[in-house]
């Protein structure tokens, strides 16, 4: 199979699943059945993809010249390989679990849900196979507009303000910085592909270098670095699926893999080595980490205490491409698919727990684990990645975040990571702990099924792959970092 037919068939694969959908809008059977087909084939394309780059190859793609030198260009390395993988598998899982969560819970619109993730997908698809930062604008702007209608689903005044506040910020903060950095980088450096080692190496001192570090950093408000964080909690109005789709599948990962690659393709390691504003940014993230982490200490309702965990997370990656050595951007890339497994089962469970029971508050779900033990030993088992416990596969990127510290004589961003597992511990086990070991209380009362027999198997099942997935992800890790090496310059 030719490159431009393979980079076709990836692009077009979702929008073919939401021109499906449509048509068979009135026959819910067949219509979540070509979903899950066309989740698929996607998969085994990029699967298809990745061998191919694991094997050497250079799998790439570019139009002809649109305006001033611009052009589409699609280019296939590791990291953007294994974004597209990570995507399309996970999307496959997700539309299981919708189908159970959105039959399950009688939601609206069903229709418009499948066709905005299809078009979500279209997105990171795109972002994953960018070969310049042109082409990956453009696609970074498309899965910000079509997961815009997901978060406003429910349609409530609630819905409508989430949904606003997402739009506004991210497209605030791509239009008013990242587009900023994007055309002052091609006015220096004359294009905007992606180069091993760093497009402005050698062409940018280190103010210039650091305004443009600040540009990126806060134009990816995806990445949810604060102050522009806040869009993420607010984002939670949206049903469960959705909020899966934004914390693991597509839309803070297309963030983080965004500030990976712009540090490691645009900047280069010796660029960022050599910026004072580095350090700034670090700092940040720093304390991004930890605030939000404190912030979820405070949270009662379930899904709010999970999307401050995620802000928190996702600081991760920009410290670990921040600290600008091998090992730490190695931890980086690590953390992408270990947080997107962790967390998408976390809110799995959270929807599961919803849909039986009509509970959304943490301090209304003690005993539950007796009556759902699948979901919460899930949770459990979620929580100890997120916190880094072996056999998880969380553990293996704080690992390599802590030798990255480490090697780039940041020892303060040890303590950081540490003080962030602790509050990690502090806001998550008490979940799962106390659904399964109550405190003795004579008035204490288990919460009803409102749904007859629970969660629906198909919101359990998912959760359940996922949670078996944080082992086998521990286990895995040899050959992903093997696949992730040349992308730090390790051979």
């Amino acid at each position: 199979m030719s490159d431009d037919l393979l980079i076709f068939l990836i692009l077009a694969m979702p929008l073919l699943v939401s021109g499906a959908v449509y048509l068979f809008s009135q026959m819910p059977n067949v219509r979540e059945g070509a979903t899950l087909t066309g989740a698929g084939i996607l998969f085994i394309l990029c699967i298809f993809l990745a061998a191919r780059v694991s094997g050497g190859e250079t799998v790439e793609w570019e139009s002809g010249d649109i305006a001033l030198g611009l052009t589409f260009a699609f280019k296939l390395e590791p990291l953007g390989a294994m974004f597209a993988v990570i995507a399309s598998g996970l999307w496959i899982i997700n539309s299981l679990y919708s189908i159970g969560y959105m039959r399950g819970n009688g939601e609206r619109n069903q229709t418009r849900f499948y066709i905005c993730f299809g078009l979500a997908l279209f997105g990171a698809m795109g972002v994953a196979m960018a070969g310049n930062l042109f082409t990956l604008f453009v696609f970074y702007e498309a899965l910000t507009l079509s997961t815009y209608p997901l978060v406003a689903h429910k349609g409530d005044e609630a819905a409508r303000r989430g949904a606003r506040i997402y739009l506004l910020t991210l497209l605030g903060t791509s239009i008013g910085f990242l587009l900023m950095g994007i055309v002052w980088t091609f006015a220096i450096a004359g294009t905007l592909d992606f180069v091993p080692g760093g497009l402005l190496a050698g062409q940018v001192g280190p103010l210039l270098g650091g305004v443009l570090l600040l540009l990126f950093a806060f134009g990816v408000g995806k990445a949810a670095l604060m102050p522009f964080h806040f869009w993420l909690p607010n984002a939670m109005v949206a049903p469960t699926p959705v909020s899966a789709l934004l914390h693991a599948v597509a839309v803070v990962k297309a963030g983080v893999f965004t500030i990976l690659k712009v540090s490691v393709y645009i900047f280069g390691f010796d660029l960022l080595s050599a910026l004072p504003m580095t350090e700034v940014v670090m700092v940040i993230a720093s304390i991004t980490i930890v605030v939000s982490s404190l912030i979820a200490l405070t949270k009662d309702n379930l899904k709010a205490r999970l999307a401050y965990s995620t802000v928190s997370q996702l600081s991760y990656v920009t410290v670990g491409a921040m600290l600008a050595d091998p090992a730490g951007a190695l931890g980086a890339a690590l953390q992408i698919p270990m947080h997107a497994v962790a967390k998408m089962t976390l809110f799995m469970c959270a929807g599961a727990i919803y849909v039986a029971t009509g509970k959304t508050n943490i301090s209304d779900m003690k005993g539950l684990g007796r009556k759902m033990p699948l979901v919460f030993s899930a949770f459990l088992i979620a929580s100890l990645s997120i916190i880094g416990i072996p056999p998880l596969g969380g553990d293996w990127a704080k690992y390599e975040l802590l030798q990255g510290a480490i090697d780039g004589h940041h020892l303060w961003v040890e303590y950081v990571f540490i003080a962030s597992s602790m509050l990690n511990i502090a806001y998550l086990l008490p979940i799962s702990l106390l659904a399964f070991f109550p405190p003795p209380d004579k008035n204490f009362v288990v919460a009803e099924y409102k749904r007859p027999g629970g969660a629906p198997a198909l919101t359990v099942l998912p959760l359940c792959i996922t949670a078996a997935g944080c082992f086998v992800l521990f286990f895995a890790v040899d050959p992903i970092m093997e696949f992730l090496k040349p992308v730090v310059g390790v051979r």
